[in-house]
């Protein structure tokens, strides 16, 4: 039965795939949805350079589409018929409710078993788990007028970023796009990932590191 992993590059993803390893001892792929360029990930924004090191440090293979917001089920269900029919896919959900359903509903077009193994979790235990398995994340993207700009860049899982994303009311988990992470580092690699930082840019909703894979 084919298992893959739907990566985003971040905690999320990175937490759920671990367990699903753990339930099922391996994984097939990660599947990654890439803007219409083809030039970087829909969820944050990474180059495939750094996608296909982290894949490649997970000792699996990475599959991509390229698409639209518009074609973006069109694409998925496209992978789930060619790579996964009948299989299981790992998702990094916490609680969105509507995505979920929307996960639920693709997958079962294609027999697609989902796994949620975040699902309604405490976020503090979400946190703590990530950081006691020593995971390693960087702040790489944060939402615009939030008022914790001081964080972009900085390790998550770091004592004083923790409290600072506690005190200013915001997910601490960042599961409505507060902020969004790159994971380098972890149970689930062989080695640590290297990378670098290539600068800062701005769009309408965030401001975000452009990283690179050394």
């Amino acid at each position: 039965m084919f298992v893959f992993a739907s990566w985003s590059g971040g905690k999320d993803s990175a937490l759920a795939l671990y367990h699903g390893m753990r339930k099922y001892g391996r994984i097939d792929c990660l599947f990654t949805m890439l803007d219409e360029k083809c030039s970087s990930s829909r969820a944050h924004g990474f180059g495939k350079d750094i996608l296909e090191k982290q894949a490649e440090l997970i000792g699996t293979k990475l599959i991509t589409r390229c698409s639209s917001w518009e074609s973006y089920e069109e694409n998925f269900l496209d992978f789930l018929s060619k790579h996964a029919k009948g299989g299981i896919g790992i998702f990094g959900d916490i609680d969105l409710q509507e995505h979920l359903d929307w996960v639920t509903r693709v997958c079962s077009v294609h027999n697609v078993i989902v796994e949620e193994p975040l699902w309604r979790r405490k976020r503090e235990e979400i946190l703590e788990e990530f950081s006691n398995l020593g995971f390693r994340a960087l702040i790489v993207s944060l939402k615009k007028n939030i008022g914790i700009d001081e964080i972009l860049g900085k390790e998550l899982t770091d004592r004083e970023t923790l409290r600072i994303l506690e005190k200013s009311g915001v997910d601490i988990c960042g599961e409505n796009g507060e902020y969004h992470t790159l994971v380098y580092d972890g149970p689930i690699f062989s080695s640590s990932l290297t990378f670098y930082i290539e600068g800062l840019y701005e769009d309408d909703n965030a401001k975000r590191l452009k990283v690179r894979a050394k």
